[in-house]
Parts: structure tokens; C-alpha cells; sequence
């Protein structure tokens, strides 16, 4: 729909420029072109389809050069459209062959080869024009006059009128020829937005500010807008008035945009992108960026938008000294978002993990795709072989000081193995992980080695416990003391080295997240680790949440912990939500709700059945009952706190779990520490409990 003139005024202002834009009347495109020219544009649209670069039989014509130029296109004398007029320059590019005759006997050619070359030059120009949500290539047919065929020179310019946009909107238009001989030209530029959009920044929040009239009915839609594809919507609503429409700073990404249309037939939609340069929308870019492993060889990036970055392998050894690059002898690789890459490797290891960097050289992702299926990290060596001219041949091996070559004298851990680990590698016990014609990469095993100085060491500590014990029993008295003592080291020692725990929940109210710290507080005590994120909210803004959630659970399991989902009845509704829909609506919650977070990490390893032996569920008693748990979570034990907790407590211990009457004192502490929790949250009968009737499956109360 044509915009009223004092709109397009108070977009483009009121410079003498502006105001002298040219006026087009007509809806009727067409084409002029430079003196000596001629031109003529095609009736309809064609398809874009820019084809392969192929050779050019001789001088083309060839677009150098794309300029554009606002102006108006009007129905009425008021009522006009933003036009985008573009401008090609084109020059003659290639030069004639030679004839073989020619060469051969110093000019005589046939004169037939001169017609061609005193003849004029046709070209059809293809211009391809993009503006979400619209998109155009129109065809444009050039012929240039023999007089003006100079190799190498401008032979002038071609004008097309013109392509509409609306205001505040991203044009990007493209120039190339049929068949293509060169490289498409590209051009973007924004057009300039109504003033009644506004985007302002209120702390952690961002608002759009929309100033219309009252009675104004107007679509909003909020969406990624893709280098490649079609964009993609996150949000849309119709609205009426003025608004003032708040974002959390975590739903920013660069490639957001928003579009706004009043709700009449043909209407013209401003699009506006505010968030290129923000560099909080960078920094969730990269926190929502994740590595795909789709087969053992091959993976891709998912990410919102695109990412200008390369990757590399990268070799993790267990123990947290930094991922050491394997950048020579493999290479770092350009990275598209959302397409395939493989790597060219023989074999797959849990310790080969992929390095994510931008164009400035910083580290920003670091994932090891294989530790899921393979395994937790190995203690390996890794082998580089380096192969030289005449078959010559060396090998180092890769440790945190550097490549320690082989055989070595230094005294690193490689070196002092380093007789060992060549016959590994000719016995053929190394896996061998890449191999090219400059060299191979080789992991081998490092246990074998581990377990013999373990030997010799619990030797060692047997000789010392039997002359240990001789020396106790010629002195019983002061014996009965010391052991006392051991044994509470003992004990104090267990706990502190006690079986890793990640608890998640759904933050329904502030007294659940009470109830919740006093849970976790509560199995502390007990030989467990316990993680939480309520004692985490600072490291947890500073990653994200779902980053946060993703290093925890594979650290957790990794150690060979347990998850326990905490299930209430806000729990249960976002997992049915997420079960019947897949995916949420943006900032719905709060920054600090890892259990929505997490779910997209969860629900895969209960789909895919492994769940069990890493996962267990729980839920308070009066709160609500294990059979409202979705199916697909209750594949893992749920447990109805506290009167199950000695099954509970013994689900969260070690394989070994501890004599029942020992499990049984453990949950009588547990429930006398929650106790105090439990009677403040639920209120004496006849007071609503706070967090009730949120969800399906609530309590009674009774």
C-alpha cells in the first residue's frame, strides 16, 4: 500500500536533498542506458538462477560497478513509494585469441576473422533484488557499438527503475550476466525507518517503543533473518495503539530483526535489523552456537545466525590443562552455520575434541563431540609422525610442556615411557587416528603403565600397614585411641570425595527454591557433591543457562554422578509443554531457570534410552504425586520425598551403597534437616500452600 507523503517526510527529514527526490508516475518498471547504448528491459521477472562461471569466448561485457539511487514512485501526488533505483557500469573485459594461422606465418590470417572483431557486443544482464519478504531478478538486455569496444574500458552504464522497498527495511541486490563469466557483483544498504519504531535499553531489558495513533491496528513479528534461507519467525502478534514491547538481553542475536505492517490489504512492511553491533547479541550468538555430532565423521554448527569463524581438532588429556591444538599437521576450517563438515580421520577418540574460533583469533567454543559415545576422557599418549624425503621418519609425543620427541632423555612422562610406547606402536596396540602423506596421528594406551606403578605403590602401602600393625599390637592402649581417629578421617575423606550430584528444578516460587536449597543442603551432609543453581546464579548469567546446564551434567556424568529432576507442578507443565510442542516461547522465564534450559539436553538421553543408571526423579509429598510425572520421565525411579527417602538416598549412592541400617540413619538426618523447610512451605490446613494448583497432578494438601 502506497505510503502518505508526511510519513515518508518524517522518515527521510526535510534536507533539500530529500526533498528533491525524482517522482516516478506509474507502476510500470523500465530502463535507460548511456549515450551510444541501447537497451531494453525483458516483460517479466525471471527466475534467479546466477549458473556456474564459464570461460568467455572472447571480449563480454562485464558489470564493475553498482550504484543506487533513492526515489519515489507515486500513484497520487501524495501517496508514493520508497523506489530503489539501481545504476550498472559495465567495461569490456577478455581480448581475442589469437588465429593459429597467424602465429604461424607472421600475419597472413584469412579476412574473415576481422568481422568479428569489428562487430558490437551484446550482453544480458541479470539484476537479482532482495528486501524480506520480497525478492526479484529482472533481465536486462545491453548492445555496445563496435566504435565503442575497448578492451579494458567502461563502455558506460545501464538504469533500471526501479525496485520498491519499504522503509527501514535491508536491500541487497546482486549484478551478473547470461551466461556468467566473472564473479556476481553484490551490493546491501538499509533504507531509512519510520520514526514511530524505536528501539531504546532499560538495564538488562530492551524495549520497542511503537508511537502510533490509538485506533492504529498493526502486525508485529520478531525473526532471524538468514544469509541464507528463508528467515526464520520467533514471535508475532497483532496489536492495536501504542506499545511498548520489552526483551530479555538474552533473546538478542545479531540476526534479529523486527517488522512492522498496519493491518490493511497490501500493506507496506518497515523491517529494521538493531542488533548487528550490539555486543551482547554477539556474546548469546556464541552461547547459543552448538556442535552437532551426526556420525562419527561427519558434524555440523547450529547456531541462529551466521558466524564468520573457522574450527580445528583439538587434543584433550584428562586433567584440565587446555585443549591442544592439532593445527599442524590438520588444518583450521572455514565453518558454515548449519552445514556438514567432516573431518579426515580413520578412526574417532573421546580425547579429540573441536575448537570454535572467530576472525579474531579468540576461542569461543570448545565441545568433544565423541566423550557421549565413547566414553569419558583416556589417559592416552598422542603420537605425531612426521614423514620427510627419502622415507625418513620422526615421532614426538603430545603433552601439555609441548611434542616431547621420541626417544627423549627429558624428564617428562612421555620421555620416560618413550621405549615402550615405540614398541606399542610397532606391536600395533596404537590406534592410528589420521594419516596423510606428511605424516599420521596415534593414540596409545597409557593404563597399562598406570597399573604397574599402582602395583609397586599398593605394595608398598601393605609392607607399611603389616609393620603398622605389628607396632599396634604390642601397644593395644594406645592403639584403641589412634583407630578411633582413623576411622573419623575415614569418614570425613568419603564424604568429601562422595558421589557427584546435579539437581534440577522448576523455579515456581520463591519458597519452593527454599525448599529446594534446604534439600540440597540437607545431602551435603552425606558423601555427596551436590551441584544446584541456585548456588551458582553469577557463573550461570555469565554462561547462560543452557551452557551452564551442558558443562555440569557432562562433568557429572563424566564422574559418573546421577541428575535428580525435581519434579513439581511447574516442572510437569514445561515438560508437557516441551513433549507436545518441541520448543518454547522466548522469554517466558527468567535468566536463571535451568531447568527449561536444560530440557533440550535431558530429553534426548530419555528418548534414546539412556536415561537409566544417570538419571533420577523425585518429588515432595504433598506437592504432587510421581504418577502425574510424564511416561517417558518414570523410565528412571521416582521417588515421593520424604517418605521414600531411604530408597532415595540409595539410588544416590555409590554402586556400593552402604548397610541398610546405616542408609536408614542417613535418611532420618536428611528428613530431620528438611523438616523445618517442609512445615514452612506448606501453611497449617485451611491456609493455601504457596506453588499449589500450577500444574496437573497438584496436591490436596492432605
Amino acid at each position: 500500500m502506497p505510503v502518505p507523503w508526511f510519513l515518508l517526510s518524517l522518515a527521510l527529514g526535510r534536507s533539500p536533498i530529500v526533498l528533491s527526490l525524482e517522482r516516478l508516475v506509474g507502476p510500470q518498471d523500465t530502463t535507460h542506458c548511456s549515450p551510444g547504448l541501447s537497451c531494453h528491459l525483458w516483460d517479466s521477472d525471471i527466475l534467479c538462477l546466477p549458473g556456474d562461471i564459464v570461460p568467455a569466448p572472447g571480449p563480454v561485457l562485464a558489470p564493475t560497478h553498482l550504484q543506487t539511487e533513492l526515489v519515489l514512485r507515486c500513484r497520487k501526488e501524495t501517496y508514493c513509494d520508497l523506489c530503489v533505483r539501481v545504476a550498472v557500469h559495465l567495461a569490456v573485459h577478455g581480448h581475442w585469441e589469437e588465429p593459429e594461422d597467424e602465429e604461424k606465418f607472421g600475419g597472413a590470417a584469412d579476412s574473415g576473422v576481422e568481422e568479428p572483431r569489428n562487430a558490437s557486443l551484446q550482453a544480458q544482464v541479470v539484476l537479482s533484488f532482495q528486501a524480506y519478504p520480497t525478492a526479484r531478478c529482472v533481465l536486462l538486455e545491453v548492445q555496445v557499438p563496435a566504435a565503442l569496444v575497448q578492451f579494458g574500458q567502461s563502455v558506460g552504464s545501464v538504469v533500471y527503475d526501479c525496485f520498491e522497498a519499504a522503509l527501514g527495511s535491508e536491500v541487497r541486490i546482486w549484478s551478473y550476466t547470461q551466461p556468467r563469466y566473472e564473479k556476481e557483483l553484490n551490493l546491501t544498504q538499509q533504507l531509512p525507518a519510520l520514526p514511530w519504531l524505536n528501539v531504546s535499553a532499560d538495564g538488562d531489558n530492551v524495549h520497542l517503543v511503537l508511537n502510533v495513533s490509538e485506533e492504529q491496528h498493526f502486525g508485529l513479528s520478531l525473526y532471524w533473518n538468514q544469509v541464507q534461507g528463508p528467515p526464520k519467525p520467533r514471535w508475532h502478534k497483532n496489536l492495536t495503539g501504542p506499545q511498548i514491547i520489552t526483551l530479555n538481553h538474552t533473546d538478542l542475536v545479531p540476526c534479529l530483526c523486527i517488522q512492522v505492517w498496519p493491518l490493511e490489504p497490501d500493506s507496506v512492511r518497515t523491517n529494521i535489523c538493531p542488533f548487528r553491533e550490539d555486543p551482547r547479541a554477539h556474546q548469546n550468538l556464541w552461547r547459543a552456537a552448538r556442535l552437532r555430532l551426526l556420525t562419527l565423521q561427519s558434524w555440523l554448527l547450529d547456531a541462529p545466525c551466521s558466524l564468520p569463524a573457522e574450527a580445528a581438532l583439538c587434543w584433550q588429556a584428562p586433567g584440565g590443562d587446555p585443549c591442544q591444538p592439532l593445527v599442524p599437521p590438520l588444518s583450521w576450517e572455514n565453518v558454515t552455520v548449519d552445514k556438514v563438515l567432516e573431518f579426515p580421520l580413520l578412526k574417532v577418540h573421546p580425547n579429540l575434541c573441536v575448537q570454535q574460533v572467530n576472525s579474531w583469533e579468540k576461542l569461543q567454543l570448545q565441545e568433544c563431540l565423541w566423550a557421549d559415545s565413547l566414553g569419558p576422557l583416556k589417559d592416552d599418549v598422542l603420537l605425531l609422525e612426521t614423514r620427510g624425503p627419502q622415507d625418513n621418519r620422526s615421532l614426538c609425543a603430545l603433552e601439555p610442556s609441548g611434542c616431547t620427541s621420541l626417544p627423549s632423555k627429558a624428564s617428562t612422562r612421555a620421555a620416560r615411557l618413550g621405549e615402550y610406547l615405540l614398541q606399542d606402536l610397532q606391536s600395533g596396540q596404537c590406534l592410528q587416528l589420521w594419516d596423510d602423506d606428511l605424516g599420521a596421528l596415534w593414540a596409545c594406551p597409557m593404563d597399562k603403565y598406570i597399573h604397574k606403578r599402582w602395583a609397586l605403590l599398593w605394595l608398598a602401602c601393605l609392607l607399611f600397614a603389616a609393620a603398622l600393625s605389628l607396632i599396634l599390637l604390642l601397644k593395644k592402649d594406645h592403639a584403641k585411641g589412634w583407630l578411633r581417629l582413623l576411622k573419623q578421617d575415614v569418614r570425613s575423606g568419603a564424604a568429601a570425595r562422595g558421589r557427584a550430584a546435579l539437581l534440577l528444578y522448576s523455579a515456581d516460587d520463591s519458597g519452593f527454591e527454599r525448599l529446594v536449597g534446604a534439600l540440597a543442603s540437607a545431602l551435603c551432609q552425606l558423601p555427596l557433591r551436590v551441584a544446584v543453581d541456585l548456588w551458582s546464579r553469577r557463573e550461570m548469567s555469565a554462561q547462560g543457562p543452557v551452557a551452564w546446564f551442558h558443562a555440569q551434567r557432562r562433568q557429572t556424568l563424566q564422574e559418573g554422578g546421577v541428575v535428580v529432576l525435581l519434579f513439581s507442578p511447574g516442572a510437569v507443565a514445561l515438560c508437557s509443554e516441551w513433549l507436545q510442542e518441541g520448543v518454547s516461547a522466548p522469554g517466558a522465564h527468567g535468566p536463571h531457570d535451568a531447568f527449561r534450559a536444560s530440557l533440550s539436553c535431558v530429553l534426548p538421553d530419555f528418548l534414546q534410552g539412556r536415561a537409566p543408571g544417570r538419571y533420577v526423579g523425585a518429588c515432595f509429598d504433598r506437592l504432587l504425586h510421581p504418577d502425574s510425572v510424564p511416561a517417558l520421565f518414570r523410565t528412571v525411579p521416582v521417588f515421593s520425598l520424604p517418605s521414600q527417602l531411604p530408597d532415595f538416598l540409595g539410588a544416590l549412592q555409590q554402586p556400593r551403597a552402604p548397610r541398610p541400617g546405616r542408609l536408614q540413619e542417613r535418611a532420618e538426618q536428611v528428613s530431620r534437616a528438611l523438616q523445618p523447610a517442609l512445615d514452612s512451605y506448606f501453611h497449617p490446613p485451611g491456609t493455601p500452600a504457596p506453588g499449589r494448583g500450577l500444574g496437573p497432578g497438584a496436591g490436596d494438601g492432605t
